[in-house]
């Protein structure tokens, strides 16, 4: 079996509507149904995706409803079997943290989504709560990083004194400089190696960012994410599909890291034999 027959997990994934004042033809574009982003999955041969909902994040930020979105995401993702949830913790709403604690129990959660850019914060103003609320409950946080609110290497300052917990700064190459390589300094100086990066980014179509990343951190802590439906997946798969890096590594990157963390996926090992 090639490396391109693998079925991949996708671990950052959205639906729902895209709002932004900015730009009505991006909103039409990037708004979809969970039924369209799952044919994009199929076409990037994923066989799991983890999604939150677009609307737990609209702009500007003042008019989202996180918890109106969590409950629409929790019936998504108890409808179809190929989708779990990342449950959306918005540190301005206190019922966002209650609707956590309820649904990391159940099977379909694979753990906790936050935005500090969308959001409106500063994760060094919230940082410490939601890592250690993450921790209290050995919680995998998925969070955008890699701009001023989000810098990844500021996350270790929580993530080195709670190893119960994991995160995942998204999006390899997003940047507020000239460097993309902020995502991979995180993974690297983390003090527990509970720091995960995905691949979800335009930036990712760089010629070398991926394989520059692996020969850095090697590859046991990146993951696959397409970013659907802001991106569109088969591309993003396509670049790792692709990538100058062996093929032990692809898998670890589209599917190996993910069963390791996400143990509520079901029988994972015996659907990527090759």
């Amino acid at each position: 079996m090639s490396v391109k027959e693998i079925k991949a997990i996708d671990v950052h994934a959205h639906f729902g509507e895209y709002i932004n004042p900015g730009s009505k033809i991006i909103n039409e574009l990037c708004s979809t149904s969970i039924e369209y982003v799952l044919s994009m999955q199929e076409r990037a041969n994923a066989s799991y995706t983890i999604v939150s909902p677009m609307e737990a994040f609209e702009q500007p930020v003042k008019n989202c409803d996180p918890v109106k979105a969590n409950d629409y995401a929790s019936r998504t993702a108890d409808s179809y079997d190929e989708v779990f949830q990342w449950v959306v913790v918005h540190p301005e709403f206190e019922e966002t943290f209650r609707q956590a604690e309820k649904r990391l129990k159940t099977p379909k959660c694979a753990g906790i989504k936050i935005h500090p850019e969308l959001h409106g914060y500063h994760i060094k103003e919230h940082g410490k709560r939601l890592i250690e609320f993450a921790a209290k409950h050995g919680a995998v946080v998925l969070t955008h990083s890699g701009q001023e609110n989000s810098k990844p290497e500021e996350f270790l300052e929580f993530t080195d004194e709670c190893p119960e917990m994991t995160l995942i700064v998204a999006h390899l190459g997003c940047r507020y400089d000239d460097d993309p390589f902020h995502q991979v300094y995180a993974v690297d100086r983390s003090r527990h190696g509970n720091v995960y990066l995905d691949t979800s980014s335009f930036s990712s179509i760089t010629p070398r960012l991926i394989e520059t990343a692996v020969k850095m951190i090697g590859a046991d802590r990146m993951l696959y994410g397409s970013d659907a439906s802001c991106y569109f997946s088969p591309m993003q798969r396509a670049r790792i599909d692709s990538a100058f890096i062996c093929d032990e590594d692809k898998k670890k990157i589209l599917y190996g890291n993910a069963i390791r963390l996400f143990s509520k996926i079901p029988y994972v090992e015996k659907r990527y034999e090759c």
